[in-house]
């Protein structure tokens, strides 16, 4: 199987790595000239125990290569960043994930999936990202596959929890979520929990959420400790 990840970050890259090293076909797409040029002579541009190993091992076999355009393959991974916009409510910017979504569009072809692994707000997938698809004429479920799969991992143990992290995947259809099961079977060794698209978004912002309000409980708790004298 050949399959492209655009977005070459602290997710994209150790997925594109993971793949490549089951035995997949694996093109790793960035904006940044001078990250593919490292990555293209073995040298990674992110700190993470253990990845440069993998990237050695990735790019001695030849299942490995970075680069700035995407090119045909059967499946699709897009992890690219969405940062807040500027607006009262902080909501989540997909221009870059539209903008992926956008350069795979001319040469997506019947049977290819394309997994969206961004943290996004519910219901993009169906909402945004579902009617671009359709736009070309594909039909999704029967023609081509769409997935969110969203990456939970902790920094400094990427490479642990890729393999062996529970995945939800949230298939648009229930055609799409075997897709993409087939797909992170290939290395995932964690339960593979079958959902929908929406279900998956809102499981990721309710993870996000509770790691966030528990932080702000900390915070808060120091503050009163301090106005207290309680150390």
């Amino acid at each position: 199987m050949k399959l492209v990840v655009i977005g070459l970050g602290y997710i994209g890259l150790p997925t594109a790595i993971m793949f490549a090293n089951h035995n997949q076909d694996v093109l790793g797409i960035d904006v940044n000239e001078k990250v593919i040029k490292e990555l293209n002579t073995g040298k990674i541009h992110i700190e993470e125990p253990g990845l440069q190993a993998e990237l050695d091992r990735a790019v001695q076999n030849g299942t490995f290569k970075a680069g700035l355009v995407v090119e045909p393959a059967d499946t699709f991974i897009v992890s690219v960043p969405t940062p807040n916009k500027n607006d009262a409510l902080k909501s989540c910017d997909l221009s870059y994930v539209l903008s992926a979504v956008t350069n795979i569009l001319p040469i997506l072809q019947k049977g290819n999936t394309i997994i969206i692994e961004s943290t996004i707000a519910p219901r993009s997938t169906e909402d945004h990202i579902l009617p671009l698809i359709e736009s070309t004429g594909l039909i999704v479920g029967k023609d081509v596959f769409l997935v969110h799969c969203p990456e939970r991992v902790l920094p400094g143990q990427i490479i642990h929890e890729l393999i062996y992290n529970n995945r939800i995947i949230g298939g648009v259809t229930p055609a799409c979520t075997e897709a993409g099961k087939k797909i992170y079977s290939t290395f995932v060794q964690g339960e593979l929990i079958e959902a929908t698209a929406s279900t998956a978004e809102m499981s990721k912002l309710m993870e996000n959420t509770y790691r966030d309000v528990n932080i702000a409980l900390a915070n808060e708790l120091v503050h009163i400790s301090a106005e207290l004298n309680i150390t």
